[in-house]
């Protein structure tokens, strides 16, 4: 069979990692693909792991080079993207890739594989709730936290553009919701 592609997509402080955690202590045949990134690490990530750090220069050669699947400029001189090469480790170990994804990024991923992927938006209740939740996780400046909210009013905007949108105003619900999805997408011939 071939590999799949799981897309999640949502505002930063969503919860995204707790649900993508989530599913892959389920024993799925599922891996998660690590990004790269121009961006410096933050205090505990480490390279390989959270993301593959690299220089903006570096980042660029690599977008000439045609070595990503999809990348996007979020910020100036801020760089994310999916490698090739990650895609194929993934696949060649014969499980499906699990990504965390910018809506942008996401949107173009759907379009590229169609059903070969299956694309979910995560949601936050509102925009209240989700600068509670970035002001309490304390990892972002006050002007870093606006421009968050900024991002994720835009990117609420493409949520219909996704196969399936949860909502994550409870985690447990939301955690439910998603492995239900994964697993019927994962098990559909």
């Amino acid at each position: 069979m071939e590999g799949r592609l799981i897309i999640f997509s949502a505002p930063s402080g969503t919860g995204k990692s707790t649900i993508i955690n989530y599913l892959l202590s389920h024993r799925l045949p599922l891996a998660f693909s690590v990004s790269a990134t121009s961006r410096a690490p933050r205090k505990g990530e480490e390279d390989g792991v959270a993301y593959y750090f690299m220089s903006p220069a570096a980042f660029r050669e690599k977008i000439t080079a045609g070595a990503f699947v999809e990348y996007e400029e979020v910020y100036e001189n801020t760089f994310y993207g999916t490698l090739k090469s990650e895609m194929q480790r993934i696949f060649a170990t014969g499980r499906h890739v699990l990504f965390d994804i910018d809506v942008a990024g996401g949107c173009r991923l759907k379009k590229m594989y169609g059903n070969r992927a299956l694309s979910i938006f995560l949601q936050p209740p509102s925009l209240d709730e989700l600068r509670r939740r970035l002001e309490t996780r304390r990892t972002d400046l006050p002007e870093i936290i606006e421009k968050r909210l900024e991002k994720a009013a835009y990117e609420l905007r493409f949520a219909s553009q996704f196969d399936a949108v949860v909502i994550n105003d409870n985690l447990d619900a939301a955690q439910a919701r998603t492995l239900h999805l994964v697993r019927q997408f994962i098990d559909r011939p």
